[in-house]
C-alpha cells in the first residue's frame, strides 16, 4: 500500500489507536496547508525576484529627459526695450489769429489787364499784411509782451525812523516853531485847579512823510492831566513839512517840551 504524504491519510495509519485530540494531531493534519501555502508564496517571492532587471528596464530615465530637454531648448531673441520718454514741457499754445489782408504788389497794366483790386486804405488800418487774406479769432486772448532791456528795479521804501540830530532837512511846523507854540497855547485847556502850579510836559512823536503825527507818547507831564491834554492837541496838529534825506523825504522821531502855564 502506498501512501502518499500530501494527504492527510498517513496521519490516521500513526495516529490509530492514539489520543488523536493530543495537540500533535491537530498540528500535523493542518501541516498539508501550511506547505502549499508555503509554496505558492515562495514561488510567488521567487517570480518577484527574478522580474526586477526587466521592471527596472521598464522605469524611464530621467537622464533621458534633461538630454531631451536640453534638446529642445532654443536662444530666443527677446525686443529691445522702449526707452522712456523724457517728460517734456507741453509746447506753447499757437498765438491767436488776426485779422490779416492780402498785399497786393502794384503793378502797372491795362484796365482790362487788373484781376486783383489792392485793398483800400480803411480795410488795412487795424490789420496786418500777409501773402493771404486771413480772418483773426475774435475770442483769442490778447497779450502784451514786456518791452524793454529787462525787468524794472524794484526800488525798496525807506521806512526807517531818524532821529532829527542826523537828519539833512529836519521837519518844520509851516510858519515855524513860533507859530507851533501859539497853536498849542491857543488850544490847550490848563487845569482848572487852584493847586496846579504849572509845568513842562515832555512828549516825542513822529513826523511821517506826509506830514502827519504819530506814535505820540508823553515821557512826562507836570500832573492834573496836562500829559493827556497835550495828546489831544497834538492829534487836532495841522500837517508839518516832513524831513528829507538824500532828496526823500523820510520818517523822524522829534521830540519837543511844552511849558504849561496856571490857568488864570
Amino acid at each position: 500500500m502506498k501512501l502518499d504524504l500530501l494527504k492527510n491519510q498517513w496521519l490516521d495509519i500513526v495516529f490509530e489507536g492514539r489520543n488523536k485530540s493530543y495537540g500533535a494531531y491537530d498540528l500535523r493534519k493542518s501541516d498539508t496547508k501550511n506547505t502549499s501555502r508555503a509554496f505558492v508564496m515562495g514561488a510567488l517571492v521567487f517570480a518577484f525576484l527574478v522580474s526586477i532587471p526587466m521592471l527596472a528596464k521598464l522605469i524611464p530615465d530621467s537622464s533621458d529627459d534633461d538630454a531631451s530637454l536640453d534638446k529642445k531648448i532654443v536662444t530666443v531673441k527677446l525686443p529691445p526695450k522702449e526707452k522712456p520718454k523724457e517728460n517734456l514741457p507741453p509746447p506753447p499754445p499757437p498765438p491767436p489769429k488776426v485779422d490779416q489782408v492780402k498785399f497786393v504788389k502794384p503793378v502797372v497794366a491795362k484796365a482790362e489787364e487788373v484781376v486783383e483790386e489792392p485793398p483800400k486804405v480803411k480795410d488795412i488800418v487795424d490789420k496786418k499784411l500777409g501773402a493771404e487774406t486771413i480772418k483773426g479769432d475774435p475770442d483769442a486772448e490778447l497779450t502784451v509782451e514786456p518791452v524793454g532791456n529787462g525787468p524794472k528795479e524794484v526800488v525798496e521804501e525807506d521806512n526807517n525812523i531818524y532821529n532829527t540830530a542826523g537828519i539833512e532837512v529836519k521837519p518844520d511846523f509851516p510858519g515855524g516853531l513860533e507859530k507851533f507854540y501859539k497853536f498849542v497855547g491857543k488850544n490847550f485847556q490848563a487845569p482848572d485847579d487852584e493847586d496846579f502850579p504849572g509845568g513842562k510836559v515832555f512828549v516825542t512823536f513822529v513826523v511821517e512823510k506826509d506830514g502827519s503825527l504819530t506814535d505820540i507818547k508823553v515821557l512826562r507831564d507836570a500832573g492834573y492831566g496836562t500829559g493827556k491834554e497835550a495828546m489831544r492837541v497834538l492829534k487836532s496838529c495841522p500837517r508839518w513839512n516832513p524831513g528829507e534825506q538824500n532828496g526823500k523825504k523820510v520818517r523822524v522821531l522829534y521830540s519837543l517840551p511844552i511849558t504849561v502855564n496856571r490857568a488864570e
